[in-house]
């Protein structure tokens, strides 16, 4: 029953004012119709002049005109990863002092973060609030609070002709990417939202390009690398029906930069999430940059003469992760990573001829990240060490799994104390100052895989002195950077009523992009009102009085 609970403070859960459905509520509208409709009357015939006033210089502005719409999202990045990933990059390339990253040169505002159900919202919510420009609960995937679905950007600007599509680096099933192109009751829910976004649903195919992880959920269980709870393979189905497909590096460089992509284009570049940048074998997995490449000349070229440009999502999902993790020296490598696709954005942005903007924020911070931690009880020193960062080579997930797995070779505890001091602490951690308790503690927990990772990534915090509070996600406001080559475009960015300067509720961002198409999320909610979103008898799950929980087995740091 909580995510059916109003948002914390009394304030409305869209941009715009709902309908209560409620008797005395209808009753009190009616009574006061004629006063609404005088009321009305005036602001329309007012409007203009009024608007002028407040903002004076508004440019005049065509929502209808061709244009491409970037939506970029940095899933669990706060202020304090950037100012992380920025001193990192500095002591890493002996920059100056005053070198910062890309993102940071376009920053234009802040974003408030919370759920419809808590202070506190998960990812799920989070794109929910970008994607259809309303609040809803946590683990809600393209549904309102009540669990009907609600229509979302990308749909919206399918059906005025744009072309779509979608790029990240975890599970193209996972909340993000997820919540901008299917509608499911609870995030768990991946079997089905792989089925809405090969057009499964009453709105018909919305994705014209999908570049990303998760090949599993497309795949049953009897094929290798499959998780499926039904028999189906999508990728058999989605061939049959016209879809091109990628789904390892050779495939993807046959892409030619996305000269030589054939739309519907179905990427799934492995089998759950792309390795972390600190872990991704280049060879075998491409960058998120490489990616963003790719998606932004097929689109531009499918677009080139239409009267419509594209919309496009770009997640660097995996800071999340790093953040679940509390794993330093993985999140500021993902930051710098989406420092570079945001690059190619820019780039992109630059030396087009179509009216382009990109707006870019996260829908959470995860971890509770600070650049500082106290390791004594003495007054803490005023410190921390990058040189930690740069010396640590791979994620404590990848050195977790190297552990465990030397673990069950069953060499003995001492085999295995020798084999973490040379091969984890110093070889891949680069530490030698390590302790006796520290790896004991390693030794104590090779057997638990999750336990073992927080213990590896505890060691490297602790000796880079960065602290984190929780495992979990926080409320702290986190940051919008914004681009475009349209001064029209900039101009309602900047302005009072339209624009996302300043600080802002996640909803104004779907909001804003919803004004600046002329788009009409409302039209497309009614037309998905069929659209089968709850869970199914075949899939396990559980949910408690708030919110879904997350499936077991499913991988470290999904949630």
């Amino acid at each position: 029953m909580g995510e059916r609970l109003p948002l914390l403070g009394g304030d409305t859960l869209t941009c715009k004012n709902k309908k209560s459905s409620s008797r005395l509520t209808r009753n009190l509208s009616f009574m006061l119709n004629v006063v609404t409709l005088i009321t009305i009357a005036y602001l329309y015939f007012y409007s203009n002049n009024a608007r002028e006033q407040r903002e004076p210089g508004l440019l005049e502005f065509d929502p209808y005109r061709k244009k491409n719409v970037i939506m970029m999202v940095t899933d669990g990045m706060g202020p304090a990863s950037m100012s992380a990933a920025r001193s990192f990059r500095q002591y890493r390339d002996q920059l100056a002092i005053n070198d910062i990253l890309t993102l940071e040169k376009y920053f234009v505002g802040t974003s408030r973060t919370r759920s419809s159900n808590s202070l506190v919202t998960d990812s799920a919510a989070g794109a929910t609030a970008f994607s259809c420009a309303l609040k809803s609960y946590n683990g809600a995937i393209g549904v309102s609070p009540d669990k009907s679905p609600c229509g979302t950007i990308l749909e919206a600007l399918k059906l005025q002709g744009y072309y779509t599509g979608l790029v990240v680096t975890t599970r193209i099933t996972d909340a993000t990417p997820a919540a901008f192109s299917s509608h499911a009751d609870y995030r768990f829910q991946e079997d089905l939202i792989a089925q809405h976004q090969i057009g499964e649903y009453p709105f018909g195919r919305a994705v014209d390009l999908i570049l990303g992880g998760g090949r599993c959920h497309f795949l049953p269980k009897s094929v290798s690398g499959g998780c499926r709870a039904d028999s189906r393979n999508l990728i058999e189905e989605t061939a049959k029906n016209g879809w091109s497909h990628v789904t390892n590096r050779e495939e993807f460089d046959r892409l030619d930069g996305g000269k030589n992509v054939s739309l519907p284009l179905l990427g799934l570049l492995a089998e759950t999430d792309i390795p972390y940048d600190i872990d991704r074998d280049s060879a075998e997995y491409p960058s998120l940059a490489e990616q963003v490449k790719v998606a932004l000349t097929a689109l531009s070229e499918a677009t080139k003469d239409s009267d419509q440009g594209f919309f496009l999502l770009i997640e660097g999902s995996r800071i999340d992760h790093a953040g679940h993790h509390n794993d330093p020296a993985a999140q500021v490598r993902e930051v710098l990573a989406y420092d570079k696709a945001f690059q190619e954005v820019i780039n992109f942005i630059d030396n087009t001829d179509v009216e382009t903007v990109a707006i870019s924020t996260s829908d959470h911070e995860t971890g509770g990240l600070v650049t500082a931690r106290q390791v004594t009880e003495a007054y803490p020193d005023y410190l921390w060490y990058p040189e930690v960062l740069l010396n640590t080579t791979k994620s404590g997930e990848y050195l977790a799994r190297k552990i465990h797995q030397q673990k069950l070779k069953s060499s003995g505890d001492n085999v295995l104390r020798k084999f973490i001091k040379e091969e984890i602490l110093q070889s891949d951690m680069g530490i030698f100052s390590y302790t006796d308790e520290d790896v004991a503690q390693l030794v104590e927990k090779a057997s638990n895989p999750e336990a073992l990772l927080y213990a590896i990534n505890n060691i490297t915090s602790f000796k880079a002195q960065i602290g984190w509070t929780t495992h979990g996600h926080s409320a702290v406001d986190v940051n919008i950077y914004a681009h475009t080559n349209s001064k029209s475009i900039l101009d309602r960015l900047s302005s009072k009523k339209f624009g996302l300067f300043g600080n802002h509720e996640n909803i104004e961002i779907g909001a804003f992009m919803e004004t600046i198409t002329g788009s009409d999320l409302t039209k497309i909610t009614k037309m998905i009102k069929e659209t089968t979103h709850a869970p199914s008898a075949n899939e396990v799950f559980v949910v408690d009085e708030l919110h879904a929980n997350v499936v077991k087995d499913m991988p470290l740091g999904s949630t």
